[in-house]
């Protein structure tokens, strides 16, 4: 591993926060950034550099440079390094991509129609990318309060997720933070009655069941980690809604896309969808397996 975070730069509010989120993240695993622009325009010296004469390079030279001086006065001490090419912003971020370890974007304010900033581009690199991706929303990078502060994860019990909780747990640790992980279920057809009631006892059997599968789950981790402290939560309702619910105070919310091999067209699940468009904190997309 490279020990590098890159964050797409597009000179939107959301963008400049992401850099600085990315910065402290950075900080916390004692790596470098590379603060990335991408733009097909650009004018370059016969070196392949960009030419500083050039009128036309005025804007995105004026991003990072502002990228840059939000960073360093966040992170003084942290190495970044500064990268504005000539090149598609998807192919630019796509070959970064492989050489980071975490890539961080912005993402826009809440609401169904929210997008990334970076449009297109964004969403088709969350869906392709195997490394895992933070979207951050402007005002989102404020420094974390360790005394009430947490890490939330959402677990699913139907496939393995081993890269999605070793970043959760990863996560937690760096920030010396308790991980949430929650777990969202319908109440099985069994807890109810012929009348559309809900059996209490049924409905308890169902939810004792579901937690000794998330315990069971999150076993190897908590010994993997036992300086994390770690709460496990089963809510019997819609895994959207309880997960945005239980993430209302979280610094991070991490939810997993299942990378589905090549014969498979890229998707985001709905519950990453949900998470993206209204999730009150930086979200974190891990592929798994």
């Amino acid at each position: 591993m490279t020990n590098l975070i890159t964050v797409g730069l597009d000179g939107t509010p959301q963008s400049l926060s992401a850099a600085v989120w990315a910065a402290r993240e950075a900080t916390l695993r004692k790596g470098r950034l590379r603060l990335l622009h991408a733009w097909v325009l650009l004018a370059l010296e016969p070196n392949g550099t960009p030419s500083e004469k050039a009128e036309q390079n005025y804007w995105p030279r004026r991003i990072v440079e502002d990228a840059q001086a939000a960073v360093e006065s966040a992170c003084p001490d942290l190495p970044v390094d500064v990268s504005l090419v000539r090149k598609d912003p998807f192919e630019a971020l796509t070959d970064a991509v492989e050489e980071s370890d975490l890539l961080v974007l912005g993402s826009r304010g809440l609401g169904a129609a929210a997008r990334f900033t970076l449009g297109e581009t964004g969403l088709e690199l969350v869906t392709h990318t195997e490394t895992p991706t933070v979207l951050v929303r402007a005002q989102q990078d404020a420094p974390a309060d360790s005394a009430n502060g947490k890490v939330t994860v959402g677990v699913g019990l139907h496939a393995a997720c081993e890269e999605m909780l070793t970043f959760a747990f990863e996560a937690a640790a760096r920030r010396a933070v308790p991980l949430h992980a929650v777990h969202g279920r319908h109440l099985p057809s069994y807890a109810y009655n012929r009348g559309g009631g809900v059996e209490r006892s049924a409905a308890e059997d169902a939810v004792r069941d579901a937690q000794g599968e998330l315990a069971a789950s999150l076993r190897p981790w908590r010994e993997k980690f036992p300086a994390v402290a770690v709460d496990e939560e089963v809510v019997m309702e819609n895994p959207v809604a309880a997960l945005l619910h239980r993430s209302a105070h979280a610094d991070l919310l991490v939810v997993g896309r299942r990378h589905r091999g090549r014969l498979l067209p890229p998707r985001i699940g709905h519950v990453v969808q949900a998470a993206v468009h209204h999730a009150p904190c930086p979200v974190a997309i891990v592929p798994h397996s």
